[in-house]
């Protein structure tokens, strides 16, 4: 059994603000993740909700090694990073599905073709989230900032679509189609 917790406690100091805000987002990450996919296994599908709850929890695993000081993280990185940072972590952690959420919660994710196109710097590979565990914790995670002033405010669905199509209409309608499984 995989603990989280300890896994962030190795990477993260307790009492620090990078520990509190990273546990604070995870957390109500993995609250809005287990009741989708409660309500899922309700309406027959098959989740795994214990992964959900580890995944969800590990998935900005990786902010400490990005540059962002307002979330007390002093690396050298820029932001996007902290997913495939994440990942790294994550697979010498002996988590390879784990890692696999890391690497493919941002937005609704990314292809190749935008990383290319967009000059992201990150590897040139599809960073789409695939099983539904995957996509239930990147949708569960567009609704929460890690902004230490909005920790603990839920956002709105349309500021979530909207903000979501500043990087594309087509980003808004897999929002759109991930809405309409979880909520139905």
């Amino acid at each position: 059994m995989t603990d989280p917790i300890e896994i962030i406690t190795a990477y993260y100091p307790p009492h620090t603000r990078a520990h509190h805000i990273l546990l604070r987002h995870s957390q109500q990450v993995a609250e809005k993740a287990i009741s989708i996919a409660e309500h899922l296994c309700r309406q027959g599908e098959t989740i795994d909700l214990e992964f959900i709850q580890q995944a969800a929890l590990l998935h900005d695993i990786g902010i400490f090694r990005v540059h962002a000081p307002a979330l007390g993280c002093y690396g050298q990185l820029p932001y996007l990073h902290h997913g495939i940072e994440g990942a790294k972590i994550l697979q010498a952690e002996g988590l390879p599905r784990h890692a696999n959420v890391c690497e493919r919660h941002t937005g609704v994710g990314l292809t190749a073709e935008e990383i290319t196109q967009n000059k992201l710097g990150l590897p040139r590979r599809n960073m789409i989230p695939t099983t539904v565990e995957e996509q239930i914790i990147a949708y569960a995670d567009l609704f929460f900032s890690k902004n230490p002033h909005h920790l603990d405010r839920q956002r709105p669905v349309e500021k979530v679509r909207m903000s979501l199509c500043t990087f594309g209409e087509e980003k808004g309608e897999i929002f759109d189609r991930w809405h309409q499984r979880f909520h139905s």
